[in-house]
């Protein structure tokens, strides 16, 4: 399987868990330097539309919203929570996907290359490895 329909289909089942999942979150927050985290969280479209794309939607649920992008930045998925712990959730299952720029409620998946050019544009902490480890690389 290539890597965007893998991402495609981590990003549906993403969508499950995060809707499927409860609780008041509390742990991980990264909004990124030039972001405030009271902020009201943008959109899927928003932040497509900041980066030149409007997206496909992927998901489109009350907890959680993924959409598809292609540019000429490259492919990538943005998905937007509903609240912190749908992101949690999300962050929790996202690991095995590195890397991922990271913000307010939203996060997007994609190659280094693409993350870099976005992350110009978007702001965000690029993630390159598992959050949870005390070895975790944050770029911003």
């Amino acid at each position: 399987m290539t890597t965007l329909p893998r991402l495609a289909a981590f990003a549906l089942l993403a969508g499950l868990v995060a809707a499927c999942s409860s609780g008041s979150g509390g742990g991980y927050v990264a909004a990124g330097k030039d972001q405030k985290v009271n902020a009201a969280p943008l959109t899927v479209e928003q932040l497509s539309a900041k980066v030149g794309c409007s997206p496909r939607m992927q998901v489109n649920a009350a907890e959680i919203r993924t959409g598809y992008c292609k540019t000429p930045d490259g492919e990538f998925f943005v998905t937007t929570f509903r609240n912190q712990a749908g992101k949690d959730a999300w962050m929790d299952a996202a690991p095995e996907y590195n890397p991922h720029l990271v913000g307010n409620l939203w996060t997007v998946l994609s190659s280094r290359k693409v993350l870099d050019l976005l992350k110009e544009r978007l702001g965000g902490d690029l993630h390159l490895t598992d959050h949870r480890t005390k070895k975790m690389q944050v770029v911003g």
